[in-house]
């Protein structure tokens, strides 16, 4: 059967995956500069795209990082830390919310505008005391959102026009990614990808069973990313496909590897699936209809053997040039105005 949905992972897939700081909001009587460097100090221990952004800006904003200690990592949540000796998370709102985390008002908002734009919003949050006795413990209570900060990403050249390739073959696309609905509609927007078929808020661990549901659903899936975290949804799927410069696990988990990370590979691998397929039928039909008519011709008598043999020759030789026809694939891209 067809592929009736390929499902593409956002970040790094049909973006960049090269995350930058673009704004900084702070609660009142906090500067920039303090949000940065507990923030980057604790990120600095991350691997993440967003974590690794906020890290490197503070780093070159402000000429190092301290280290933290004591990091902790909640895939697809948030970080924390100690850093200066004050405990440091850092993370989404539906981090801090679930934590029960004080947030103010104009933090919220700053959160919700950055989303509604397509970008990615992570607050950072401490105490107002010296840790006391160790990682879980602060001398002045709960830790409180102090800071906003705004990451952006850019989608990938030809995203949108690749996704437009996919639609028109009559596969359906859906968008995943573990940002918020409201950040991932807008991106969706962009790529010109249904809010239906949008699959937001997915934590990593999440990812393959999203796939499963939809499996679930009838749909034959292909899934499309490039992260470890990707790995799991990448072997769940009917078809998994890693572009080349995903991770080692990626690559592994997947049924077919990339090689560039241009979006317009994907339609390309699906086109020259459906090529391939077509010249699999011919040869089924011919080499079948071939040997349905001529091996009872022959047993009856009725073919020369010299010639039921030429005949066999040139089965084969029709089986193989119309497979050969493959070889002169070229994908018919559009042309993309500069």
């Amino acid at each position: 059967r067809w592929v009736q949905m390929v499902v593409l992972d956002k970040t790094g897939t049909v973006t960049t995956g090269s995350m930058r700081l673009v704004a900084v909001t702070t609660a009142p009587g906090v500067g920039e500069d303090e949000a940065l460097r507990r923030a980057g100090a604790v990120e600095d221990s991350s691997e993440h795209p967003i974590g690794l952004a906020i890290a490197r800006e503070a780093a070159a904003r402000l000429g190092g990082l301290h280290p933290a200690t004591g990091f902790e990592s909640r895939p697809g949540s948030g970080v924390r830390g100690i850093v200066d000796d004050r405990a440091v998370i850092v993370g989404s709102l539906d981090f801090f919310d679930r934590r029960s985390l004080p947030v103010l008002p104009a933090l919220r908002r700053a959160v919700t505008a950055a989303e509604t734009e397509g970008q990615t919003a992570v607050l950072a949050g401490w105490d107002d005391g010296a840790v006391q006795g160790g990682a879980g413990q602060s001398g002045a209570g709960q830790e409180r959102a102090q800071a906003v900060l705004v990451l952006a990403d850019t989608l990938r050249p030809g995203a949108a026009e690749a996704v437009a390739r996919i639609q028109r073959m009559g596969i359906r696309v859906a968008l995943l990614t573990g940002d918020s609905e409201r950040a991932a509609r807008a991106v969706a927007a962009q790529l010109r990808i249904a809010p239906e078929y949008v699959l937001a808020r997915v934590r990593p661990e999440e990812k393959a069973n999203v796939i499963r549901g939809l499996q679930g659903d009838g749909l034959q899936v292909a899934m499309v990313g490039d992260g470890v975290n990707d790995a799991a949804a990448l072997a769940q799927a009917d078809l998994g496909m890693a572009t080349g410069t995903g991770t080692d696990a990626a690559i592994g988990a997947a049924d077919l590897t990339l090689v560039s990370s241009d979006p317009h590979a994907i339609a390309d691998a699906l086109v020259l699936a459906r090529v391939t397929l077509s010249v699999i039928r011919a040869n089924l039909a011919w080499a079948f209809g071939y040997n349905v008519i001529a091996i009872p011709m022959a047993a009856l008598g009725f073919l020369n053997p010299l010639i039921a043999g030429l005949a066999m020759s040139v089965s084969s030789l029709v089986v193989s040039g119309n497979s050969l026809q493959i070889r002169r694939f070229r994908p018919k891209r559009p042309v993309v105005p500069e």
